[in-house]
């Protein structure tokens, strides 16, 4: 009842005008379980389409679409190398599958008949439990598990070493943050998305009238997709660092956290 409620206040898209057209049937209740994954689906061939015929052919003088593909990989290069250093660049693939995904889920919204999965707690939290399993396989795996018992432990030094209260303290602390963090990424994004989806629903509602709030909405709504894609990607990026050594950061990925 409340996902009813919920999507009433939401523009109508393709899986739900076929889900109301069959409704009652068991494949009405499906396409309503399955439609953020469908959506999902939908966006994963897009991306796998332009990746394709950006790639389809390399040439010495690259044509727009190789150019612009050329231009927006670099970007996201030199933005995670900048936060990690050099021996970032084996975080690029992830972190820019991530900001190119998310970017596409967020936008793909504004397209009449169509709906953003990152408007889904369902979608934003297995984006996120992702980013936490590769974190924690990066910390074991550059830490080993001394190292990162250690790490965890927040390395205590001088006499506090050889406290058991505080280590135990800062470790549990610290354990309570790992999990607060997937959490976080997921809500932060869910929402941002879920409430511009809904308000251009509203906005819709006005008819005529509501056109001029509209179309201003949906350029604010471009932009929170853009700079809500690229902090999830920055708190990822962010979590890497953590847990990397002071080698491998660089002296560029001292970045204050606040």
């Amino acid at each position: 009842m409340a996902e009813g409620r919920l999507t009433q206040s939401e523009l109508p898209n393709l899986v739900t005008i076929l889900a109301d057209s069959l409704k009652g049937s068991a494949l009405a209740e499906y396409l309503r379980l399955w439609e953020n994954v469908i959506f999902s689906l939908i966006i994963i061939l897009a991306i796998s389409l332009i990746a394709f015929f950006a790639c389809r052919r390399k040439e010495l003088v690259p044509n727009r679409l190789q150019n612009a593909a050329e231009v927006f990989v670099g970007t996201l290069r030199d933005f995670v190398c900048g936060i990690l250093g050099p021996k970032g660049i084996r975080y690029v693939p992830f972190i820019g599958t991530l900001f190119i995904y998310i970017l596409f889920m967020n936008l793909v919204g504004l397209i009449p008949f169509m709906k953003s999965p990152t408007a889904s707690w369902s979608t934003t939290a297995g984006l996120a439990i992702c980013v936490f399993v590769y974190v924690q396989y990066t910390a074991f795996k550059e830490l080993g598990f001394l190292g990162y018992i250690d790490h965890m432990m927040g390395r205590p030094r001088g006499i506090l070493a050889f406290s058991v209260v505080i280590p135990l303290m800062m470790f549990f602390l610290h354990v309570v943050s790992e999990f607060v963090r997937p959490l976080s990424l997921s809500l932060r994004l869910r929402s941002n998305i879920w409430g511009e989806d809904v308000l251009l629903g509203v906005l819709a509602g006005f008819g005529a009238k509501g056109v001029p709030l509209l179309l201003f909405s949906m350029l604010l709504t471009i932009i929170s997709a853009i700079v809500q894609a690229l902090v999830f990607c920055l708190l990822s990026t962010i979590y890497f660092a953590l847990v990397l050594t002071h080698e491998e950061q660089g002296s560029s990925s001292h970045i204050p956290i606040k």
